[in-house]
């Protein structure tokens, strides 16, 4: 493991849970990013304010924050833009199939003790995992 910076990944997560509390407390909403961009894309979402502003964030934060001397490190992509396109087909279909994404349910209901996302955080992980160990030990990626 390289680039080991618990620092930086303990503000980062700090930062996470205030921004899913305030949100919850603020507007009784789950911060699930798979659900504010999905309300922002049906025609009549009357609470559009929040959602850009929280979406706005998202893309914000990095920019400010290499503002202020952090590095925004370049993402590598080993795979083709075709592979990568698939593969976030794939995970919105995962998204849907599942009722919320990594935040809402890893974040969001795990916090609340939601029995559903506690299992479905499960899951992911479970494949996340053999995903990573099939494609580094088994394929040789």
């Amino acid at each position: 493991m390289h680039d080991f910076t618990p620092l930086s990944g303990l503000a980062g997560g700090a930062l996470i849970g205030l921004a899913a509390a305030l949100l919850m407390l603020l507007t009784g909403r789950i911060a699930g990013v798979t659900g504010i961009v999905g309300g922002l894309l049906q025609p009549d979402t009357a609470d559009r304010g929040w959602r850009i502003a929280f979406i706005a964030g998202l893309i914000a934060a990095p920019l400010v924050a290499a503002l202020f001397g952090a590095p925004l490190p370049r993402p590598a992509m080993n795979a083709s833009l075709v592979v990568v396109a698939i593969a976030g087909v794939l995970v919105g279909f995962g998204t849907r199939m599942g009722n919320g994404c990594t935040s809402g349910h890893g974040v969001c209901g795990f916090a609340r003790l939601s029995g559903r996302s506690i299992v479905a955080t499960f899951i992911f992980m479970t494949a996340a995992i053999a995903t990573v160990a099939i494609v580094r030990h088994v394929i040789g990626g």
